[in-house]
């Protein structure tokens, strides 16, 4: 019996191909696009029936500078590294994009030491472009703004990230890759033939699986050693009706588990608010505003001339994250066999902001330990 996915044809039985790629979000195309560049056979296996259609496309589109993670840790270094192959990658296909720059504001004086450090935190991870703005320059920039001081990240950008994973989408078909829809994968397992990955319809050999699977990809990686449990942090976006108080990105301090309720806007300037932090067990994406009064207060904070009734309901997303409410942030995991031991697998691990930023960077980082295999 022959089962067609897409552009593909699995023979039921124990077809096999040399790396399948699990997931279509912007990591698993940009994964799948640079493996099929080193001429290597690809398949990646999405159970939607489009690419992108989780966290990729509900999240801020924004282009990291690289500024808050740890010193040494695969955020920081992917970060950056991802953030000049993005834009190079984004010039040279023509993908819409703005560096439009953010500031990251003090609203009290209190909070100026915490806003300063985000240099010196930036500049350990290779970021030297930030600098220190007096209010007076801050009002300059954004008049609407209300703080004592700010950072301004002028190279942090904005993206179309629908544009950027359809440009991957070619590359990885234009290098004789392929993309399988509507298949969604229930396990994997090490044999001594190889790994074995099974869906509902079909088993399906492979030399190397790459987890990517996003919100499912710890479930995917529970029989690899040190693989951790997922957590759901869900986000709500609120977009602004009327005319458009800002033209660049607005942040506040980070928080636990984000980066606060902070100003996005897309490359038509159209502004939204968000995401905040609400955990929870499930994959629910509803629209709880049940919490507006605090979301409107902590724009308020650096925005007090905001008009709540212009504030309409837009989308939610849920963060994949590997570490639970109140632990501090786990770093992005990648875990292939010198972690876990298990031949023929790699992980993708919460991979949450700055994921997008990070994607070609991540990308380059597996293909290298396929290659080295």
């Amino acid at each position: 019996m022959l089962i067609c996915l897409q552009m593909v044809w699995v023979e039921k039985g124990m077809d096999r191909v040399e790396v399948v790629v699990i997931g279509a979000g912007v990591v698993g195309l940009a994964v799948a696009a640079e493996i099929a560049k080193k001429g290597r056979e690809v398949l990646v296996l999405e159970q939607h029936d489009a690419i992108g259609t989780e966290t990729s496309s509900r999240n801020s589109e924004v282009i990291h500078a690289g500024i808050y993670y740890p010193k040494g840790s695969l955020k920081a270094q992917l970060c950056v590294q991802g953030k000049k192959l993005l834009y190079a990658y984004c010039e040279d296909r023509q993908i819409p994009f703005r560096r439009c720059g953010k500031i990251i504001v003090a609203c009290s004086d209190a909070q100026v030491p915490v806003v300063k450090g985000y240099i010196q935190k930036a500049a350990e991870n290779g970021v030297s472009d930030l600098r220190w703005m007096e209010a007076k320059e801050v009002y300059g920039l954004e008049p609407q703004v209300s703080a004592v001081g700010g950072v301004l990240s002028p190279s942090t950008g904005i993206i179309d990230s629908h544009a950027y994973m359809l440009s991957l989408q070619g590359d990885i078909e234009a290098n004789a890759g392929s993309l399988a829809f509507l298949t969604k994968v229930t396990g994997i397992e090490s044999r001594a033939s190889g790994c074995v990955i099974s869906t509902s319809d079909f088993e399906l050999e492979a030399n190397w699986i790459v987890n990517s699977a996003g919100l499912s990809a710890p479930d995917l990686a529970s029989n690899t050693p040190g693989s951790p449990r997922g957590y759901y942090a869900k986000g709500h976006y609120y977009s602004y009706s009327g005319e458009q108080p800002f033209s660049r990105l607005v942040y506040p301090v980070a928080e636990a588990g984000g980066l606060g309720v902070h100003v996005t806007l897309d490359l038509a300037g159209q502004i939204k608010f968000g995401p905040d932090v609400r955990w929870q067990q499930d994959l629910d994406y509803s629209f709880d505003s049940s919490h507006f009064d605090e979301f409107v207060d902590a724009i308020r904070a650096y925005y007090p001339g905001l008009d709540d009734t212009r504030l309409h309901p837009g989308y939610t997303g849920i963060r994949p994250k590997i570490s639970a409410e109140g632990e501090a942030a786990a770093d992005f995991m990648i875990s292939g066999p010198d972690q876990h031991g298990v031949s023929g697998r790699i992980n993708l691990l919460g991979i949450e902001s700055p994921g997008l930023t990070s994607s070609l960077a991540i990308a380059e980082r597996v293909a290298a330990m396929i290659e080295a295999d």
